[in-house]
């Protein structure tokens, strides 16, 4: 990786007073992940043509359904911060690609569910299977103690960076963002 030494993490340019003075490199780090995360998920979605959305959606379905938990648009809708005709389109957009079906829940029939499809199994497993495979030989570099604590701290950075969302989102004016 450009940057990188055999002496240690790559380096970065120092970031101004406005940034509260020179950045943390793990917080860097953290970002340069999360940028080559962004860039992996846009390219793999396009061989299998699929927005970004669409596949947070079906991220979105699965988590709640590993839960044990009924998926709604209205879950998806908060979930994703779409209005509520873009919730529309993109499960239009899902259910057309035979990626997710709805389905009236079974003791409220007003209430519409969404289950993925074997289709959608399939298609998250040959766009992220490359993905798992070279994490998978990355992370045999490390010991079970170190990947715990790895474990601990992404935890920690996924509740802090939860937090500060949901800090941001109380700050915002009640009839939307500022314009």
């Amino acid at each position: 990786m450009a940057g990188q030494t055999a002496a240690g993490p790559p380096s970065f340019p120092q970031a101004g007073p406005e940034f509260g003075g020179p950045p943390n490199p793990l917080l860097r780090l953290l970002q340069e992940f999360t940028i080559e995360a962004n860039r992996y998920v846009d390219a793999a979605g396009d061989r299998k043509d699929m927005h970004r959305t669409d596949m947070n959606a079906l991220a979105v379905i699965m988590r709640h359904t590993a839960r044990g938990e009924v998926v709604t648009p209205g879950v998806l809708r908060k979930e994703l911060n779409l209005s509520s005709p873009a919730t529309t389109a993109l499960i239009d957009r899902l259910d057309n690609s035979g990626h997710v079906v709805r389905e009236r829940h079974a003791t409220d029939r007003r209430q519409v569910q969404l289950k993925m499809t074997p289709k959608a199994f399939r298609d998250g497993g040959a766009i992220f299977a490359p993905l798992a495979q070279h994490m998978d030989s990355a992370m045999a570099e490390f010991s079970a103690a170190e990947l715990e604590t790895v474990t601990r701290f992404m935890t920690a950075m996924v509740e802090a960076t939860a937090a500060a969302r949901e800090a941001s989102d109380d700050e915002q004016p009640k009839g939307g963002p500022p314009g």
